[in-house]
């Protein structure tokens, strides 16, 4: 178990899926930047959609970049049919610029292809992190998800598709994978295109050294990072049986496990809460989602492995 609330450095604040007018977006490159900065983001990734109606974009956002806001180079991939027959999307943050196109000359799925699971796995060798995003909106079965097996994280959140289509989660699919023995992270995003209030709902509070996009993209591959609407984590805590969970004020915290294992806190202004993990001692992994008084949700990594850490003292059954 790595205590990301200890590593070196400090958090930073990230969009990792926004989209410009270099493919279905409304704002040019730089001013989605410069918005993104205004309101307090230390990095973004631009991920234009990598189709060939487009001219395959993996936008150099590198002059946009100043001493307190960084970028990482990016794309979101197409290729290939799912089970429902639409396209496969990618997420692939830290693209080289010279990415090699696949055969994808627009939304919908052509003959001759590379599969989806292909060109996730040509971009994670290519340095990438790969997520998969929006599996609840994009209609991903279990199937589907399976196969996309180079992927680093699922999208927790989406909120472009919790705007124009409340049809925002990927915690079913996550969990479900997370079951079967995949390792993976969570994140949220915004996928935005300022066509709509898709905008600074969901990001990733990375932690790393430094804010440059060598230290972010190895802090994303390594899961140190949470993903956050608002609330904070500011620590979670194994030991003794208990977990510990330090935040900013919420107003529930709800640790989740394999199954139907869950259980709640509820309350005012909550800063610290603890539970026992008795209820969890079957399941291989255990995360942390947090909610505000305003509704805004918080959710850590999952944690496997974390029996040794939590139950050093007490016997597992």
């Amino acid at each position: 178990m790595r205590d990301i609330f200890n590593l070196p450095g400090r958090f930073w604040r990230g969009n990792l899926h926004t989209h410009s007018t270099r493919s279905d977006g409304v704002l040019e490159p730089e001013e989605v930047c410069r918005r993104y900065r205004a309101e307090g983001y230390d990095f973004i990734a631009l991920t234009d959609h990598f189709v060939g109606c487009f001219d395959y974009p993996i936008v150099d956002t590198t002059g946009y970049r100043t001493e307190d806001f960084t970028t990482l180079l990016g794309a979101e991939l197409h290729s290939g049919a799912m089970e429902n027959g639409e396209l496969w999307h990618i997420l692939a943050v830290g693209l080289p610029p010279d990415f090699t196109p696949g055969n994808a000359p627009g939304f919908h799925p052509v003959e001759g292809q590379e599969t989806g699971p292909e060109l996730a796995a040509r971009a994670r060798d290519a340095g990438a992190f790969v997520a998969v995003p929006h599996p609840q909106w994009s209609g991903m079965t279990l199937a589907d998800a399976r196969s996309i097996t180079a992927a680093h994280a699922v999208e927790i959140y989406n909120h472009g598709c919790a705007t124009g289509a409340a049809r925002a989660d990927g915690a079913a699919i996550a969990d479900l994978l997370l079951s079967e023995g995949r390792a993976l992270s969570l994140c949220a995003t915004d996928d935005a295109h300022f066509t709509e209030p898709d905008h600074f709902g969901g990001w990733v509070m990375v932690r790393a050294p430094e804010n440059s996009p060598e230290a972010l993209l190895a802090a994303l591959k390594a899961g140190d990072y949470y993903s956050t609407q608002g609330p904070e984590l500011r620590g979670i805590a194994l030991g003794s049986g208990m977990i510990t969970i330090e935040t900013s004020a919420v107003v529930s915290v709800i640790v989740q496990g394999e199954g139907c294992a869950a259980q709640a806190v509820h309350g005012h202004s909550m800063t610290r809460t603890r539970q026992n993990l008795e209820r969890f001692k079957r399941s291989d992994w255990i995360r942390v989602t947090v909610t505000d008084a305003a509704g805004r949700m918080a959710w850590s990594n999952p944690v496997s492995n974390w029996q040794s850490h939590a139950f050093q003292n007490i016997p597992l059954i």
